[in-house]
């Protein structure tokens, strides 16, 4: 037990005394849940709207104040008819537009009219719908649709990005750093020196990944501090939870490193595999930015290898919906499986190659 701690102190050393990869660890995260949080986001503040008002009586006025007191809308004109509005939306004024009929609140089954701007058909979707659930619903009968938004009613993008970036950071510092700094020790030829020590292969191998790990759990603080106090986004959950889950989806990332590390001889192939093969599933395939359900039906069948998929559906849950234990036993069965193959395989392969 001595020799192991040795080893691990070793690989601490190792990580603290290079600049370059502490950046990595502790201030990446950081960076990218900022940058996500506030730079790279969905959300819209502040569209121009116009608003024709056929009716022009009190319930139109109050449903315009609605709208306006947002703050997603902000009126650039009141238009007199539904040539201008089409004249703004040529211009590029206006992203959206509302149109009240005549006697609006005297006739039942009558509707507001929201024209939208879908030259971009992400953001006319999230404004009408930010409309809709901002307009006030009329008496039963009139034809108007009650819209409740549950979990996140004010739609910000941060409630589905933080969870992303999270599964994003982990696989990053876990399966990269993991990785090169054990093919490091195949090119500097110092890994043959470790092998005739006393201590097993499989000691070494999870020598080289705790440090790691445990710095994953600084960095899962760290997240969960700035997006609880800079972005906003509540923990609905059990804390105790959402830090288990973590640190399981931690284990399997580290797993995935140390078999990448048993397939690599140089740091560079290294890089190249956990860039492509890991960073770009996770990004693209695990529901981080594109929903996996309007995936043809054989990349929905890929993203069930994804570890980030189940990992974000079981940080969402927990984190955002305050979900418990029962309605993620299914995501924590599937990366506990995970790990447990990927780390047997790792180690396997490691004896063999070495």
């Amino acid at each position: 037990m001595k020799q192991f701690t040795a080893f691990i102190r070793k690989e601490f050393f190792h990580i603290f005394r290079d600049r370059r990869t502490m950046l990595i660890l502790l201030a990446m995260p950081v960076i990218l849940i900022i940058l996500f949080g506030y730079a790279i986001t969905t959300e819209v503040k502040g569209v121009p709207v116009a608003i024709l008002d056929h009716s022009r009586d009190e319930a139109t006025q109050k449903l315009s104040d609605q709208l306006l007191a947002s703050e997603y809308f902000t009126l650039y004109t009141s238009a007199q008819n539904e040539e201008e509005i089409q004249t703004l939306f040529r211009k590029g004024k206006i992203s959206l537009a509302f149109v009240f009929p005549p006697r609006f609140a005297a006739t039942e089954g009558t509707q507001v009219q929201i024209l939208a701007d879908a030259t971009d058909p992400n953001q006319a979707t999230q404004l009408t719908a930010y409309a809709t659930a901002i307009l006030t619903p009329r008496p039963p009968g009139s034809g108007w649709i009650a819209t409740q938004l549950l979990y996140n009613p004010q739609m910000k993008g941060s409630y589905n990005f933080v969870p992303g970036v999270m599964g994003l950071i982990l696989m990053l510092i876990c399966a990269l750093m993991t990785s090169v700094g054990i093919v490091r020790e195949k090119e500097m030829g110092t890994m043959e020196v470790l092998l005739v020590s006393p201590l097993k292969p499989v000691y070494i191998v999870l020598a080289k990944a705790v440090p790691y790990l445990l710095l994953s759990m600084v960095n899962i603080a760290t997240i969960l501090l700035l997006s609880y106090f800079l972005l906003d986004v509540p923990i609905a959950g059990s804390l105790a939870l959402l830090v288990g889950t973590s640190v399981l989806y931690a284990i399997v990332s580290l797993c995935l490193g140390l078999l990448i590390s048993t397939v690599t001889n140089t740091q560079q192939a290294a890089m190249l595999i956990s860039g492509v093969a890991l960073m770009l599933p996770v990004m693209l395939l695990s529901g981080m930015i594109f929903p996996v359900e309007n995936m043809p039906v054989i990349l929905q069948q890929i993203a069930n290898i994804v570890p980030a998929k189940w990992y974000i559906i079981a940080v969402k849950d927990v984190m955002i919906k305050g979900l418990g234990l029962q309605s993620v036993l299914q995501e924590i069965g599937i990366m506990c499986l995970m790990a447990l193959f990927l780390v047997a395989l790792s180690i396997k392969r490691f004896s063999i190659r070495l």
